[in-house]
């Protein structure tokens, strides 16, 4: 029999628009849309963010519950992700963590750190590109107020890590009793900056460090690392996660037509290593949720 694998599609995210891939899903109806795409190629959790009219990113709750609904009319049971992301973008955290508390998603990501420089060299432009800093907490009692919020509400948190140290947080969190067992670990790789390189010496090191029992992602950014770390990831017991938000091309210089293509593709992947894409109802079981809506 086939192993099981959980694989979240990343639909839109905060950071590039159609600019960098016109198919990029934006208003409610194109990421329900792609959104039930993707479950249908295999999907069993969908990571949402949501645009406003101008497809900048928002963190405004009835855009998020438009997005809900219209996922769930369509009798799509995938488990949802609401981000409580978008730092990239300036949005006030007290604005993103009300998705947490007003619609009580199964699942919510927290990035667990107090952020990032991010950036890189371009050595055509001498010059430094995409440079800044994203902030994200400045304190470890405003983590742990998060993390009870989470708590509180009976949302999991997947706990995003960018680099080694946020593990230590994690660590914290976990022996001052407001993280929720399992814990759900997400490993973003291979953002210019502060960002861990995506390799699997690098996963390795990082996996080595997590408590027993804890369900753990990659988050592989860029073409160049989006499919080729989908079989160490596997191999070493991790879930999957592909979508446009983390990669805008499907096959070398070739946009992705959609998000249920990269998903297409993933489960193809996983199909000829051996695994298979866990159901939602699976999945729920692997992850330990519970689905609110």
């Amino acid at each position: 029999m086939a192993e099981k694998v959980v694989v979240t599609c990343a639909l839109t995210g905060a950071q590039q628009g159609k600019e960098a891939n016109p198919n990029l899903p934006e208003q409610p109806d194109e990421i329900v849309t792609q959104g039930l795409e993707a479950w249908s190629a295999g999907a069993a959790v969908l990571h949402i963010h949501a645009r406003d009219t101008s497809g900048r990113p928002t963190a405004d709750v009835d855009v998020f519950r438009t997005i809900v609904a219209g996922l769930r009319d369509a009798g799509c049971d995938a488990i949802l992700n609401l981000t409580t992301g978008g730092a990239v973008a300036g949005l006030p955290l007290e604005e993103r963590i009300r998705v947490v508390s007003e619609l009580r998603p199964e699942i919510a990501s927290f990035s667990v750190g107090s952020g990032s420089l991010l950036g890189r060299w371009d050595d055509q432009e001498r010059a430094w590109v995409r440079d800044r800093f994203v902030p994200l907490f400045g304190s470890h009692a405003e983590l742990e107020t998060v993390a009870r919020t989470f708590l509180d509400h009976g949302v999991k948190p997947e706990l995003e890590v960018y680099h080694a140290g946020m593990l230590n947080n994690i660590a914290a969190l976990a022996d001052r009793g407001v993280l929720a067992q399992p814990l759900l670990v997400n490993f973003v790789m291979g953002i210019p900056g502060e960002v861990t390189e995506a390799s699997v010496k690098n996963l390795v090191f990082l996996t080595d460090a997590l408590p027993p029992g804890a369900n753990w992602l990659v988050s592989a950014i860029g073409a160049r690392n989006h499919f080729r770390m989908l079989g160490a990831v596997v191999a070493m017991g991790g879930h999957v996660r592909v979508g446009l938000e983390d990669n805008v091309y499907v096959g070398p210089g070739r946009f992705a037509r959609s998000n249920g293509e990269m998903v297409e593709k993933a489960v193809h992947i996983l199909g000829e290593l051996g695994y298979t894409p866990a159901t939602p109802q699976e999945a729920r079981e692997t992850l330990a949720t519970r689905r609110t809506a």
